[in-house]
């Protein structure tokens, strides 16, 4: 081969070398006032949508602002959304091609890892009265240890009447928290112990009182305290926590990172970075080729297992739905979901620039990069994945770049440092086409997880791009 100049060298590398794009460098002004404009919208909904069951709330509100209506009910529209049980809910807007031709799906979850009353959790212990809990998902337990915590939920009391929490949160609320052990005592019970050995999930539980009631001789009397307090105040009685999911989450709202205000942080963006994203796109789309849904799931964190998660039946009776609404046969339900297109919408680990070796540098996502996609997820061996063909990244790279996206690929760390599962593969057995495609963050599964506002703002451009699309 003939030498090159240093032009052609560089013209050459530039052609046919791929390299990751800054967010920042790619934007105008206006942009970036986009940018930190949605930025705030997101930081309102992480802080009113910290549990499953409020996050359906926020969604079905907005969207019947925007004219959307109940897909379970006679009334006629073009945009329709189902909640399934409080905990789980769909957007619908029809497209101008048949159903029969496929649709297309964006699919978030809505739950993020938490510490769960049990039914019984109530106790006193040393003149100190706790809340007894399970944690939910993937936790570092040691982060949830002497930092405040709110309460939210709900209580369902036997004759049907229902009783909502949320405390924690305002100004004046108390808040509750998980005790640590002193670090004079705590060598041999925490520092020579492994860190999965140091913090038991038994130990996780929650402070929530140390007023007594009655004398001396009352048995139980700062448990009793507690449960005359919430009669008192809810109507509920012991027996009544049984029927009732209360979540413990982090306290106080999300926050700007930084003096130049780049970076979000906040409980939950694990996955409702992605979640409000793909709720901008929907309710952003209008006219769309295909009938676009936007999915909503609960369970994510644990599995994807009950009637609430990704593996219910929820995509098929919403389809059947829609059928049904437009006029088609209901049996037509495989052949729509065989020629669906679809996005698993979740986030992934950011290269942490303090734990380089974990990382696979040359296939991990960046901070302020972009939405990231990923080819498949899972771990050693590929296991527990769903892998996207050639032929739809080969798509979505197209539509990407049609619609001015910002976008980087990656995986979850090293083969076989460890990886990490999502719902693609559960929607994957339909035999519709899908990859995973979210949004970059630090600290993830913490209770305080890092997001790029830049990517952040991409990941919703990515989703409103793939509901737009016509080809």
């Amino acid at each position: 081969m003939e030498a090159q100049g240093k032009d052609e060298l560089k013209e050459l590398r530039d052609r046919l070398t791929v390299t990751q794009k800054l967010v920042w460098d790619q934007v105008d002004a206006a942009t970036r006032e986009a940018i930190q404009a949605y930025g705030e919208r997101y930081k309102v909904f992480l802080d009113q949508a910290k549990t499953e069951r409020e996050a359906v709330a926020v969604i079905e509100g907005l969207a019947k602002a925007r004219g959307f209506v109940d897909l379970q009910s006679k009334t006629p529209g073009d945009k329709g959304y189902y909640n399934h049980k409080g905990k789980t809910i769909v957007l619908a807007i029809k497209g101008r091609r048949p159903l029969s031709e496929g649709v297309r799906i964006v699919a978030a979850h809505i739950d993020s890892p938490r510490l769960d009353l049990k039914q019984y959790p109530l106790y006193e212990d040393t003149d100190l009265a706790f809340f007894k809990t399970h944690y939910y998902g993937g936790i570092k337990k040691y982060q949830w240890l002497a930092r405040p915590l709110a309460l939210h939920g709900v209580v369902l009391k036997a004759d049907g009447v229902r009783v909502e929490f949320k405390v924690g949160e305002d100004p004046g609320d108390p808040v509750f928290t998980v005790l640590d052990l002193l670090p004079h005592l705590a060598r041999k019970a925490q520092m020579d112990k492994k860190v999965t050995e140091a913090f038991e999930g038994e130990k996780l539980n929650i402070l929530v009182g140390s007023l007594p009631l009655g004398d001396p001789e009352t048995k139980e009397r700062f448990k009793l305290y507690l449960l005359k307090y919430l009669e008192d105040h809810y109507g509920i009685r012991e027996e009544d926590l049984i029927s009732a999911e209360l979540e413990a989450v982090p306290a106080g709202p999300a926050r700007d990172i930084g003096w130049d205000r780049s970076l979000v942080a906040g409980y939950g963006q694990d996955d409702r970075s992605c979640s409000y994203a793909a709720l901008e796109a929907v309710l952003d789309t209008t006219e769309p080729e295909y009938t676009c849904l936007a999915m909503f799931y609960d369970k994510e964190e644990t599995g994807s297992d009950g009637n609430t998660s990704a593996k219910c039946c929820l995509l098929e009776e919403v389809v059947e739905l829609l059928l049904e609404r437009q006029g088609e046969s209901p049996q037509t339900r495989r052949r729509v979901l065989m020629n669906s297109r679809a996005i698993s919408a979740d986030v992934t680990g950011a290269l942490d620039p303090d734990y380089p070796e974990v990382h696979e540098k040359r296939n991990a996502a960046r901070l302020g990069y972009g939405v990231a996609f990923h080819k498949y997820g899972g771990s050693g061996g590929k296991y527990y994945t769903s892998d996207a063909n050639a032929e739809y990244v080969a798509w979505i790279r197209r539509i990407f770049q049609e619609f001015g996206v910002v976008w980087q690929a990656g995986q979850l760390g090293k083969v076989d440092e460890g990886g990490g599962g999502t719902i693609a593969k559960y929607l994957a057995i339909h035999g519709m086409e899908i990859i995973d495609c979210g949004t970059p963050l630090l600290s993830m599964h913490s209770p305080f997880e890092v997001a790029s506002k830049a990517d952040l703002y991409m990941t919703f451009k990515a989703y409103q791009a793939f509901f737009n699309a016509r080809g």
